[in-house]
């Protein structure tokens, strides 16, 4: 059976007298007084095939501690794995039972079974806290937002469909192994690869078109290839080619919709809407995100609400590129649905800027409503007066110091994880790292 908590822990917690080990410390501390929390990563650890029962497995606890480790410290599973039996304050602050030293695929397991709402359950215990504390009471806010990108390379139409083929051509060997015996099946991989790389370097429409019809349709005889096997494997009905089957027919429409938009986008000129566009055929969940006139961007919106202290507050990971001036009203009925009252002061970037936000503001109770960007609206509609529109705004330009810190020190630049719900879950665990680092520190002035 798991334990929720590590037994007898506490005569191990040996923190270093450095910087770092005083806010593990800190933050432990934390965790201890808020042991309630154990019981909600617990549940999330007896889901997705994680038994309670037999061996006994690492602490709910020690999961969490060592998820909150590796986002603080930005350290990867294998390199998480060693500080734990590297460093003493690591292993203090993880409360990991003596002579244990899990490694990286026990770490992964478990971490990634943690679940996104769990984080953000976690987070709404800590501003609790903070709120208590009077570290953070909401009543000044400003919002933006900032893209996290999802774990894919650029896409290109020769670049996915070379990946179809690679997928396709790795499902008919499985395909083989399960039946054990070769099929009548020709392997087009290098033939792909061979077209995609030619394409990167071809100069002139007329050249490139020619090489992608011929990829078009290496990848459709390797689809025809894939589509026999799965009729041959029709008749059998192991648990292992029921699996199978699922993963061909998960593919099979994603690399129709590749062909499709290849053949739209190259043969016939013919522009493709964003959101009728597959980006990748690992991380399919990912939107093409511009924002302005800066590069394009693979993965998801996130909108941010922060406060005075520098804490998220509220996070939403949106779905496709809706317009900033959409989010405005979304994002402060969330904060007046968890702290009972719209905030006093608030701020946001001009693309949150349109008289019916000021004005449905304004109803909910902001007093202050300064948008970076006038436009088109009054400084005396939107504040009290000059010299309050000018503290807003240079209190809106903080949270674009808390942004990059998220990013270059938090991993907010860019998601390791695969799949969407992973994606939600590693976004969260940056920002209760960060906001609880942020916290332990507040505190300690």
């Amino acid at each position: 059976m798991r334990q929720e908590r590590t037994v007898q822990a506490s005569i191990f917690d040996l923190f270093a007298t450095h910087e770092i080990g005083c806010e593990l410390k800190a933050m432990s501390q934390w965790l201890d007084e808020h042991c309630d929390l154990f019981a909600v990563v617990a549940r999330d650890l007896c889901r997705g095939g994680i038994k309670a029962t037999g061996r006994q497995g690492l602490p709910a606890e020690a999961v969490l501690r060592c998820a909150i480790l590796k986002q603080y410290r930005q350290l990867s599973y294998q390199e998480l794995a060693f500080h734990l039996e590297d460093s003493a304050s690591f292993r203090a602050f993880a409360r990991l039972p003596w002579s244990w030293s899990p490694q990286k695929s026990v770490l992964q397991k478990t971490i990634s079974a943690i679940r996104p709402e769990t984080w953000e359950q976690i987070n709404r215990a800590l501003l609790s806290v903070a709120r208590q504390a009077k570290l953070e009471d909401g009543a000044a806010v400003r919002l933006d937002s900032t893209v996290t990108s999802a774990l894919m390379h650029e896409p290109s139409d020769s670049s996915l469909l070379w990946d179809a083929v690679r997928i396709m051509v790795r499902l008919l060997k499985r395909a083989d192994s399960l039946v054990g015996g070769a099929g009548s099946w020709r392997n087009h991989c290098r033939a792909a690869k061979k077209r995609a790389h030619k394409i990167q370097f071809t100069r002139g429409r007329p050249n490139r078109v020619r090489l992608y019809r011929e990829l078009i349709a290496i990848t459709r005889a390797t689809l025809a290839d894939l589509e026999q096997a799965s009729e041959r494997l029709a008749v059998a009905s192991t648990p292992l080619i029921a699996l199978w089957q699922v993963q061909v027919r998960h593919y099979r429409a994603l690399v129709e919709r590749i062909i499709r938009q290849s053949e739209r986008r190259v043969l016939a000129g013919e522009p493709v809407p964003a959101d009728e566009k597959v980006v990748s055929l690992f991380e399919e969940h990912a939107d093409i995100i511009v924002k302005g006139s800066r590069d394009t961007e693979y993965g998801h919106k996130l909108n941010l609400t922060t406060g005075r202290s520098g804490m998220i507050l509220d996070l939403v990971i949106e779905a496709g590129n809706p317009a900033d001036s959409d989010r405005l009203l979304p994002m402060l009925a969330r904060h007046v649905a968890f702290y009972g009252q719209a905030p006093r002061q608030a701020a946001a970037d001009g693309g949150f800027a349109t008289r019916n936000n000021l004005a449905t503001a304004k109803a909910w109770g902001v007093c202050d409503m300064a948008f970076h960007k006038k436009a088109g609206l009054r400084i005396e509609d939107m504040v009290r007066s000059k010299w309050v529109y000018r503290k807003l705004r240079n209190f809106r330009a903080g949270i674009e110091a808390g942004i990059s810190c998220l990013k270059r020190a938090y991993g907010l630049a860019r998601c390791t994880w695969r799949g969407l719900d992973h994606f939600k879950a590693y976004v969260w665990s940056s920002v209760v790292a960060y906001n609880l680092v942020l916290f332990t520190r507040l505190k300690a002035t």
